[in-house]
């Protein structure tokens, strides 16, 4: 398969690329068994799941996939299958790199070494210092992410190369894409770029298409706005789809006081988005749900109340929203393929079964 086929609507033409993040922490690494007993993997966050208050969905409990372990190819393949058919084109793996130290890789390593499955793929950076803050210890260190230099960002993208050559990557407009997570915590970010777009191009490639992503939690301003002046060719908009009226805020202060966690309905209508920009995008991305008590507990934010015809509502602006791009172009991203314990995942579980991904297929197109 050579660059990603997208998807279209009867007339063929390009309705929207849905890219989904994947998390590839599903499967023990010896790290994870120093820091938290062994065997741990996300699994082991959902497993200790407790509905929190009143019509709290927890736990979520997969469906049909069940709880995989990724080092089994099998897993991987059902999973292509699964999106292939539904109209995700792609799989966005979460990829980590810490000064030339790597973690979590064996899953995408061995997508990459076998050629299997034959289902597309591009890299995520997620370019942040893990701590337990997961776990009540924010201020517990596990890995700090730091910027050695240039010649780090070298070998780093060495170790990338391969894979942004690999046939199935995601290009755009012929240049494969690379997304940033965290774009403010890099020392210098248009160096960054410019560093990153001179290697690509002695690497013989066109280019790269540097994404960066622009948090903004809920609706209260984003953590970085400057994809355009850093000369990133995109921004992704990344706001958790909760309705923050001042019913829910005053209902949120008084489940706090009772140990509750910070929780908000799912909103019915789709959030407010900034433009799409005259220059490079603001690209949109769009939540299932969210849910972190898995890994929170009372400390977590849920977001209640979401169906797949709610989802629907997100996704449909979503696709709508990139319409005036060129189709190589219409990006739309989900949040996420399998992120099980932030209670945001496309795979079915026993409750919607793949009623969420049939909403992808509707909007987006198999």
């Amino acid at each position: 398969m050579t660059n990603a086929a997208v998807s279209s609507d009867a007339a063929g033409v390009v309705k929207a690329r849905a890219l989904a993040y994947y998390l590839p922490q599903f499967h023990p690494i010896a790290e994870n068994d120093e820091w938290w007993g062994p065997g741990f993997s996300e699994w082991t966050n959902l497993a200790r799941a407790r509905r929190r208050f009143p019509g709290h969905y927890q736990p979520h409990i997969p469906g049909e996939v069940g709880f995989y372990d990724l080092r089994v190819a099998e897993t991987r393949a059902q999973q292509a299958d699964l999106a292939r058919a539904h109209g995700v084109e792609a799989f966005l793996y979460w990829h980590y790199w810490f000064g030339g130290r790597r973690i979590l890789e064996r899953p995408f390593a061995e997508v990459l070494e076998s050629g299997e499955p034959d289902f597309p793929f591009a890299l995520a950076w997620a370019n942040q210092t893990w701590t337990g803050i997961w776990h009540g210890a924010e201020h517990r260190v596990l890995i700090e992410q730091t910027y050695p230099g240039p010649e780090d960002e070298a070998a780093h993208f060495a170790m990338l190369l391969p894979a942004f050559t690999d046939p199935r990557y995601v290009t755009v407009n012929g240049r494969p894409l690379f997304y940033v997570f965290r774009p403010e915590q890099l020392p210098e970010p248009a160096a960054f770029v410019d560093r990153w777009q001179k290697m690509a191009s002695k690497a013989g490639l066109p280019g790269l298409y540097l994404v960066a992503e622009v948090s903004d939690l809920l609706g209260r301003g984003a953590v970085y706005s400057r994809h355009a002046e850093d000369g990133f060719d995109a921004g992704v908009h990344v706001r958790i789809p909760a309705a923050t009226t001042s019913a829910a805020t005053l209902a949120m202060r008084v489940g706090r006081r009772l140990r509750r966690p910070e929780m908000y309905p799912y909103a019915r209508e789709p959030v407010e988005r900034p433009p799409l920009g005259e220059g490079p995008p603001l690209l949109p991305c769009v939540y299932p749900n969210w849910d972190n008590t898995p890994r929170s507990g009372a400390r977590g934010l849920a977001v209640w109340g979401s169906t797949p015809e709610r989802f629907r509502a997100h996704l449909r602006d979503a696709v709508e929203r990139v319409q005036p791009l060129p189709s190589d172009e219409r990006l739309v991203f989900i949040k996420s393929w399998n992120e099980w314990a932030e209670g945001n995942h496309l795979e079915p579980d026993r409750r919607w079964g793949r009623a969420y991904l049939d909403v992808v297929r509707d909007e987006v197109g198999a």
